[in-house]
């Protein structure tokens, strides 16, 4: 089967073309980094045949920190050592890895990452986050893209085998992109005739590869489109995918939307409402009258605006994708059985494929694929794992008894 044979992403070979799609862990201590727990779980998934595994994002400064407690950094030389450490597990057991890189940008609360302030490419406050950005100077701006390239080179000395931009869900990069965010006058606005903005990311990419030399592994993550009211377009995605396409990164994963409708990016079949009241930052509370309100209003609006979940959800945007550019692409999204996974690659809608709660679930789900191509993954896709980022448990499956 073409799903289990050999495979490249740039100058990386990959045992198949099942990828582990980026994982938020909450497994880095409070300086971010990487606890046994963290190496503990990347010796599970390389020891179960995944093609190629991409980190959890990864923070380049703390002032990108994401809200969720546990998350890893990248953001000093310091800590480069202890990512060696799992770089060489995942190495011993034949198996690949790609460390996702990101700044949250508007997506985070200051109070929360303990900063003073956030930052955004414009002051629109995010729907979710609710707090009011710092407009981005043009140099900073130009320090974070060194910063990325920093990070980028550390990930590089500690071994990856690439890295991912984090340029999709509505991180600082995916801010910069969307025209219905960045409001910008200067060189890093909106193209006027492509309705995106690219210059941000495209420094990016080249202070990367200034950094780390021409042939070392870029992957981009990016959303196919979102649930603003002025949404990306079919051809602000295409131009996007052109313009990636001109910069020959080494591969293409599409994803969909952003956190402030995050129930859209990791679809499931059910709504877990008493874990969100329970754990969720916003919404969480003891109150009973607070909770009726919740259920009978809010959360009602909110399932109006939930898109229901269905098998493969973005394998549209791939199949668009792959019109317009010969670099790998990775769909993500709803692939819990063997056929779907087959049917992606088989008929040409993706190239490669990448699984994340399946993988929660069960990280030997692609050892079992090997022996048996038609089966299928045991995650209910009920979202626990999800919503239980914003406690301070690591990730792994509240639904299945151990």
């Amino acid at each position: 089967m073409k799903v289990f044979e050999r495979a490249e992403i740039g100058s990386i070979e990959l045992n198949n073309r099942i990828i582990r799609s980026s994982t938020f862990e909450g497994m880095a201590d409070n300086n971010g980094f990487p606890t046994e727990e963290y190496f503990t779980l990347y010796e599970k998934l390389s020891k179960n045949n995944i093609g190629g595994i991409i980190t959890g994002c990864t923070y380049i400064s703390k002032d990108g920190k994401m809200v969720q407690p546990g998350q890893a950094g990248i953001d000093d030389d310091e800590k480069t050592a202890s990512f060696k450490k799992v770089t060489a597990i995942v190495h011993k057991n034949n198996s690949k890895i790609f460390m996702q890189i990101s700044h949250a940008g508007r997506q985070t609360i200051s109070d929360l990452i303990k900063t003073e302030c956030i930052y955004g490419f414009s002051d629109k406050k995010s729907f979710y986050f609710n707090q009011k950005p710092i407009v981005l100077s043009n140099s900073q701006i130009r320090d974070l893209i060194e910063k990325f390239g920093d990070a980028a080179k550390r990930a590089q000395s500690a071994d990856f085998d690439g890295i991912q931009l984090h340029a999709a869900h509505g991180y600082l990069i995916h801010q910069s992109i969307l025209s219905s965010v960045n409001s910008r006058a200067d060189e890093f606005g909106i193209d006027k005739k492509t309705k995106i903005g690219t210059k941000f990311l495209d420094l990016i990419i080249e202070n990367i590869r200034n950094k780390c030399g021409p042939d070392y592994p870029i992957l981009v993550k990016i959303s196919g489109s979102d649930d603003y009211i002025r949404k990306f377009s079919e051809l602000q995605f295409i131009e996007l995918i052109r313009f990636l396409n001109s910069k020959q990164i080494s591969a293409i994963e599409i994803s969909y939307g952003t956190m402030d409708y995050a129930l859209n990016i990791f679809r499931g079949k059910s709504i877990p409402y008493d874990f969100i009241l329970k754990h969720n930052i916003k919404y969480k509370t003891n109150k009973s009258l607070i909770k009726n309100i919740y259920n009978y209003l809010l959360f009602a609006m909110l399932k109006l605006k939930t898109i229901p979940f269905a098998l493969g959800y973005n394998i549209n945007f791939s199949i668009l994708a792959k019109k317009y550019t010969s670099i790998p692409v990775i769909s993500v999204g709803g692939f819990l059985n063997g056929n779907d996974i087959s049917d992606a690659i088989e008929n040409h809608k993706a190239d490669f494929v990448s699984l994340s709660r399946a993988l929660i679930a069960e990280p030997a789900f692609v050892s079992r694929l090997i022996n048996k191509a038609d089966d299928k993954s045991i995650c209910a896709s009920c979202n626990r794992c999800a919503i239980m980022c914003d406690s301070n448990l690591s990730t792994r499956c509240f639904a299945l008894k151990r």
